[in-house]
């Protein structure tokens, strides 16, 4: 329970990858704090699992990081924190001149400016504190790109340089941050794809699995939702008390290309 004593949040935590990396910092000793736009019984109840299951204290808390006000106020209402994953994100895919401007620039809130919103935020209680941990979940689009994801490569470019500039501004207070770099991930949101992907393609489940949607993951297989959040848990950990302002991949060797 390396981890004890310590409050974590994590945005867009009721699924997926956020949600993942909450499960493994509950293991860890962590009091962990979910967050996601909705607020509805069933994120209060997700967060009463959690607890249940890791013996760790776990709440729910609203705040949509599309608005700057409640970026902030979710370190407000959690009373700080000792951690803190940038997790929220959406995506949307179309050429760039098809490209919708209110999507951009919801991909670029969510995605990239509400990292420095709650990092803004954080940051004071940490130095305070002389101890403190900032994961951002950024993406191996943030290191490379793809065509018709222009807002997400961009927004996820922007999370690698925010996360190298927090670190530089931290260095020396006993706060880090870093990045994850994952690359296909097998989420609830993913896995719904396959049953499409397979009829467009007219190929089996396990085609479709290792011609299309790992086709620049050189593993030729989906990194998991436990293996994000055990990175996320090392970054955290003692052991990485001197590594902060670096990016750390979780691609199956996609950005070693």
């Amino acid at each position: 329970m390396q981890l004890a004593g310590k409050r974590a949040i994590v945005t867009g935590s009721n699924s997926g990858i956020g949600l993942g990396i909450a499960w493994e910092l509950a293991r860890a000793g962590a009091e962990v704090v979910l967050n996601s736009y909705t607020d509805d019984a069933d994120d209060h109840a997700l967060a009463e699992k959690i607890a249940q299951e890791t013996g760790a204290r776990v709440r729910y808390i609203h705040a949509d990081m599309s608005k700057v006000d409640q970026c902030r106020g979710l370190i407000e209402q959690a009373e700080g924190c000792d951690i803190l994953v940038n997790n929220a994100g959406i995506q949307h895919v179309a050429k760039l001149e098809d490209f919708p401007a209110d999507t951009w620039d919801a991909i670029i809130a969510i995605n990239m400016s509400s990292a420095f919103h709650t990092s803004a935020a954080a940051l004071p209680g940490m130095y305070a504190k002389g101890w403190g941990r900032i994961v951002n979940i950024a993406s191996a689009h943030g290191l490379t790109a793809s065509p018709y994801k222009s807002a997400y490569v961009t927004a996820k470019h922007g999370v690698v340089g925010l996360t190298k500039t927090t670190a530089l501004e931290a260095a020396g207070k006993g706060v880090t941050c870093n990045a994850i770099c994952p690359g296909y991930v097998l989420t609830p949101i993913v896995e719904k794809q396959i049953p499409d992907q397979m009829k467009t393609h007219g190929m089996d489940r396990e085609t479709v699995i290792k011609e299309v949607m790992l086709a620049r993951q050189p593993s030729g297989e989906f990194a998991t939702v436990e293996q994000v959040g055990g990175t996320a848990v090392f970054l955290c950990s003692d052991a990485a008390a001197q590594i902060t302002g670096t990016t750390i991949s979780v691609d199956g060797g996609w950005t070693a290309l």
